[in-house]
């Protein structure tokens, strides 16, 4: 049952007094985040044990405390947790094919050192539409280092846009764990926020990506890591290939006074054309962008189809309906993706179900977390708290909007996870989306995201990634990866409130 239902047909009383239920709360929230920092607990662990607290603590029944939290976490799993894991299939059939290299290699194969960083971050935003995150850097470290070094532009030049992409889709677009999160506990609409969501991601990409990525580059100049090195990147004299350092800058200065033209390469420049790496049968581009739109465009004309005709009771009208469905739309994609994916990459039926079998252990963790972050939301409704928080929320001076980007902030900077500021915040601001108009709540949902993005540090395990991979110290990450984060984060809020002004 859906939050909203929940408070608007039989909102629970409070267990207990205000002050006793607030007090639970804080108590609660901070225990989460003291044993996921401090403790070193997993978030799953954590949250299972804050939500159970929490309820006790606010004067809950024991059984009925375990009972709340069981059917939230069963309620998420059902309406999230299918997803999830159809988007690791998908994901993982979209790396294993070879139809993530297509991509890559087709957009950066045809580029001008001067547009390079912006084909990464398309390139980061189209990997980042149906992948993890955790997945997604893995498979364009090895695109952002070649790319570097082939071309001779600066190493942040083209790091900053392509994580810029990956990082906004991650945030701020389904079918990724976080928003799905948010849709549900706010119960908004998908397909309105997979379109909102686009809205706001595509400024928010251009700014904190290439356009940011000039500064990074000159703030951090570093040398490109000597990882997946190639004959192709060995000199003939067999020293190691060209890093980018002031010579990048020098090539990418070189590029932008061209006049756009083909004539200018330099011999560094010249080898952007070639494949990045020699591979066995791919799937097409056409093939491969095709598969991963296909969700998107079913999800959209949901959306579209709701808001053109809401009362239609057509059969093209059903039909659309049914196929716009995240759940029909992504196992629509999935076996779409595993004739086309599949067997264009050559891939037999083995291969295939090894592929996809594989996809799952990894995201375990996030299904844990996503589960006991909506027993956690379920526990504040029966606790009769969440109406208590909806009813502060109202009254304050703050706009609700900037206020659910605020909680999701404090949470992420505490915890360093996105998906568990995510799932916490959506929790505590529920009851909030049940009096808003539908846009309104699928804005909420992408400020919550913005905010979980914000300031990403020490405590954030993708921090730590990006460090050791890039070869950087903490001062050099913080002043690239981080600042590239909170310029996301702020971004998307500032889209969230432009467009609430206007719809």
């Amino acid at each position: 049952m859906h939050v909203a239902t929940v408070l608007a047909a039989d909102a629970p009383d409070p267990a207990s007094s205000d002050a006793r239920l607030i007090i639970a709360a804080l108590i609660g929230v901070a225990a989460i985040i003291v044993l996921i920092t401090w403790v070193k607990l997993h978030p799953f662990v954590a949250l299972t044990v804050g939500a159970i607290g929490l309820g006790l603590g606010a004067g809950l029944p024991a059984l009925d405390t375990a009972e709340s939290f069981s059917s939230g976490f069963g309620a998420t799993m059902a309406s999230v947790g299918l997803l999830i894991g159809l988007g690791a299939m998908f994901g993982k059939l979209l790396a294993d094919s070879g139809g993530a290299d297509q991509i890559v290699d087709t957009i950066i194969g045809r580029a001008r050192p001067a547009a390079l960083p912006w084909l990464m971050a398309l390139v980061g935003a189209i990997i980042g539409l149906p992948m993890f995150f955790e997945i997604g850097v893995v498979l364009l470290i090895p695109v952002i280092i070649l790319v570097a070094r082939r071309s001779g532009l600066p190493l942040f030049r083209i790091a900053v846009p392509t994580l810029a992409g990956l990082s906004v889709m991650h945030g701020l677009v389904p079918p990724h764990p976080g928003p799905l999160v948010a849709v549900d506990a706010l119960d908004a609409n998908l397909g309105l926020t997979l379109a909102l969501g686009i809205l706001v991601a595509v400024p928010t990409v251009i700014i904190s990506g290439p356009v940011f990525s000039r500064w990074a580059a000159r703030w951090v100049d570093v040398p490109v890591p000597d990882l997946f090195t190639t004959d192709q990147d060995r000199p003939a004299d067999g020293s190691a290939g060209r890093t980018a350092g002031r010579a990048g800058h020098d090539v990418e200065d070189a590029a932008d006074a061209s006049s756009g033209t083909d004539d200018y390469r330099g011999a560094a420049v010249a080898t952007a054309e070639r494949p990045i790496v020699e591979t066995r049968q791919r799937p097409s581009f056409g093939v491969t962008l095709g598969c991963i739109l296909l969700p998107v465009v079913l999800m959209l004309a949901k959306a579209i189809a709701d808001v053109v005709a809401p009362d239609a009771e057509t059969p093209l009208h059903d039909a659309i309906d049914f196929v716009g469905t995240p759940l029909i739309a992504l196992t629509i994609a999935l076996l779409v993706g595993i004739v086309a994916l599949g067997r264009g990459g050559g891939m037999d039926r083995g291969a295939i179900a090894s592929s996809l079998g594989d996809s799952l252990p990894p995201i375990a963790g996030i299904l844990l977390i996503v589960g006991a972050g909506g027993g956690l939301k379920q526990v504040l409704i029966d606790t009769g708290l969440a109406q208590i928080i909806a009813d502060a929320v109202e009254g304050s001076a703050l706009p609700v909007l900037l206020l659910a980007w605020i909680v999701a902030v404090l949470i992420r900077v505490a915890t360093g996870s996105a998906t568990v500021a995510t799932v916490t915040a959506s929790g505590i601001l529920a009851p909030v989306a049940a009096d808003l108009p539908n846009t309104h709540v699928s804005l909420m949902v992408l400020a919550i995201g913005a905010g979980s993005l914000f300031l990403s540090h020490v405590n954030d395990a993708g921090f730590w990634m990006i460090k050791e991979y890039m070869g950087t110290t903490v001062g050099e990450t913080l002043k690239t990866w981080t600042v590239m984060e909170c310029l996301i984060s702020v971004c998307g809020l500032i889209g969230v409130l432009l467009l609430s002004l206007v719809i």
